[in-house]
């Protein structure tokens, strides 16, 4: 049996790795397979340094991004007990929770059918940059089941209010109204310009001091819940820290230099 995942890199120094779904039959839909594969390459790559692993691009081959879950996997769950059940959402459960945690900011380039799983790719991925033509739904329902596994990072990412309004009906809805909700921040028209889209959000993210890129993504996961005062102490601290470090006084000084800072990819070159 092939990978269910692939995994590339790319970039300087191939400090970009690129993890692509690779069952474009199925529209890369979720099984047992990919939940595992998905799972353990956001865990390697989450051990990776800041200078070995700056970004990460998810993506998938074929006609689709990811249809949700496999209909022939979801099947014989039905034949599973509760615990079985139970055990089966957990390693999902599990797989989102590597993603989200990843250290790297991670780029999801979306196209073609974004349903169930695949929306829950989306609110796990920091910048989610989508082709026009795009369709996504919470679908569910529709199944008789629910979207409960993703909620808490579908919630996170596009409100209560949205929420409540798409999770009950599961009704199908556009590229356009993903970016008004908050679950994509860009919308590409065609493979080429969506492929220079994600590029060009890379070398946003290679710009960045790559510890900085880091912490600047954890501290939204950092305050997430905290109180005022809990949120002021620790907010400073971690500027604290980060003033006083290597990355910090290279990056003023090739400011006051006019140049290019270490970690900045010389395009010229």
């Amino acid at each position: 049996m092939s990978p269910a995942v692939r995994l590339e890199r790319s970039g300087p120094g191939d400090a970009i790795a690129r993890v692509t779904l690779q069952r474009p039959e199925v529209h890369n839909a979720f099984d047992a397979s990919v939940i595992a594969e998905l799972r353990a390459t956001f865990a390697a790559l989450s051990r990776q340094d800041a200078t070995t692993l700056r970004a990460v691009v998810l993506a998938g081959d074929g006609p689709s991004f990811c249809a949700g879950a496999d209909l022939a996997w979801m099947r014989a769950a039905m034949s599973l007990d509760v615990e079985g059940n139970e055990h089966d959402a957990m390693a999902m459960a599990e797989m989102f929770e590597a993603i989200d945690t990843c250290p790297a900011p991670v780029v999801a380039r979306v196209h073609g059918a974004v349903l169930g799983g695949g929306v829950g790719l989306c609110a796990v991925a920091d910048v989610v940059i989508a082709e026009s033509g795009t369709k996504f739904g919470l679908s569910e329902t529709r199944l008789g089941i629910l979207p409960a596994v993703i909620s808490p990072y579908v919630i996170a990412k596009i409100g209560e209010s949205q929420a409540r309004a798409l999770f009950p009906g599961g009704r199908r809805f556009d590229a356009i109204r993903a970016q008004r909700i908050g679950l994509v921040h860009e919308l590409a028209e065609g493979d080429a310009a969506l492929d220079a889209a994600v590029d060009a959000a890379l070398d946003d993210v290679l710009a960045a001091g790559p510890t900085a890129a880091r912490a600047a993504k954890a501290i939204v996961r950092e305050v997430r819940g905290l109180g005022h005062g809990s949120a002021k102490w620790h907010t400073a601290r971690v500027i604290a820290r980060q003033r006083v470090s290597a990355e910090a006084r290279e990056g003023f000084t090739a400011f006051d230099e006019k140049r290019r800072p270490a970690w900045a990819p010389d395009h010229d070159a």
